[in-house]
């Protein structure tokens, strides 16, 4: 497995898949041709479908224009096999390359590598939960201090500028009013759900804060702000609300936080080694499931569970997303995306509440959960994952194909 940097990446939204990971295929190939006259870029399947609305084009261009002149060809109908956020890239003397995007803003060449693109080593040598709970037990470590093992010392620094991005993000989110952008003209809603929240008892008052931090970072995402993502762009609220609610409710100091993020980012590091991050692969159990997993074990940490209570605590934040589809309407990371990222949230801090109350003995281990979310992923439909076509998307009565958004 990689290092949690390649899980938890600090740039602007809407989506890790369609922005970051296409910007940052770019951003590659320019390197490699830095003296072209026009580029051509080919946008297939998921990529293609949702891409308008997601700035695809514009992460593209981004990188692109400044040196020469860009044509966008999107093919939404036609799938490339290895994985449905596909791109090819063209100067005018040819030089295709095809990358994919696989979520959470990382870019794979796919079954055959060229070269173009650099290949950052595994440091972690055990990949499933299992064994690294049985690694835990055995030595008497916690989730985080394996972390601490396989990563280099600087780890913690960036976590700490995570932790901070994060925090910004909230308070940001919280801050602004108006209206997101798109055809779809949605209001804001953090600001006066986090208003509304103090109005209330503190029984309410709790469940409307996180609430109102997960729509804070959600809408920052969907403005093109800076988050992390968590594992991705559209799931990049989920982890904040938790982390920020308990810090500033239940007094965590910056350390334990810390810790707590490290053993969220294991955790979405196993789904992503062995399954995917990716809602055009797998749905948005992969994105917004995935987040509630690692959201789940890092509020278990925090409350002193042990290994088998966190594992636990994670098991259900995921296993209760299965079958969750990805259908955004109008491709935009919005509806449903973001009240999904408030949801999930309060899943995460029930599942720890629920994990609590147990001695961690369950029949269902997180890992055999993440093998079933990505067959369940690939027994979805393409029309259910980014395409437009289905689900929410389709029954709205909004529909804007790439040329009209």
């Amino acid at each position: 497995m990689k290092s949690l940097r390649e899980i938890y990446r600090i740039g602007k939204g809407p989506s890790s898949s369609h922005t970051m990971g296409p910007q940052k295929a770019a951003q590659a190939y320019l390197a490699k041709h830095p003296e072209a006259k026009s580029f051509r870029v080919t946008l297939y399947g998921s990529l293609a479908a949702t891409g308008k609305g997601h700035m695809t084009d514009v992460a593209i261009e981004d990188v692109l224009s400044p040196i020469a002149p860009v044509e966008i060809v999107w093919k939404p109908s036609e799938f490339l096999a290895f994985h449905p956020n596909a791109m090819k890239f063209e100067t005018d003397k040819g030089d295709p390359w095809t990358v994919y995007s696989v979520g959470g803003g990382a870019i794979s060449e796919g079954p055959n590598p060229t070269g173009l693109m650099p290949v950052s080593g595994d440091i972690y040598d055990l990949t499933s939960l299992k064994d690294i709970q049985n690694w835990c037990d055995t030595h008497g470590r916690a989730y985080w201090e394996y972390v601490d093992k396989c990563e280099d010392p600087s780890i913690w620094d960036y976590l700490q500028e995570v932790w901070e991005t994060m925090q910004a993000a909230v308070e940001r989110g919280i801050d602004r009013e108006g209206v997101l952008p798109g055809p779809l003209n949605l209001q804001r809603k953090a600001s006066t759900y986090y208003i509304k929240a103090k109005g209330y008892k503190q029984s309410l008052q709790t469940r409307g804060l996180v609430y109102a931090y997960a729509l804070a970072v959600s809408e920052e995402n969907a403005s093109g702000g800076i988050i992390v993502t968590a594992p991705t762009c559209g799931a990049s609220g989920v982890i904040p609300a938790v982390l920020y609610h308990l810090s500033r409710g239940h007094n965590f100091s910056d350390q334990k936080i810390l810790h707590a993020l490290a053993t969220a980012g294991l955790i979405g590091n196993v789904v992503k080694e062995n399954a995917s991050i990716s809602g055009a692969d797998v749905g948005c159990q992969g994105e917004v499931g995935v987040a509630c997993a690692m959201a789940s074990a890092a509020a278990c940490q925090l409350f002193g569970g042990s290994p088998s209570q966190i594992e636990y605590a994670a098991e259900m934040g995921l296993e209760h997303h299965l079958g969750m589809t990805c259908d955004p309407i109008c491709g935009l990371v919005q509806i449903p995306c973001i009240e999904r990222n408030a949801f999930a949230a309060t899943r995460a801090l029930d599942s720890n509440l629920y994990a609590s109350f147990s001695d961690g003995m369950h029949r269902v281990h997180f890992d055999h959960v993440v093998e079933v979310m990505m067959q369940t992923g690939h027994d979805i439909p393409s029309l259910y994952k980014e395409t437009s076509e289905g689900g929410l998307a389709k029954g709205s009565g909004y529909f804007f194909s790439p040329e009209e958004m």
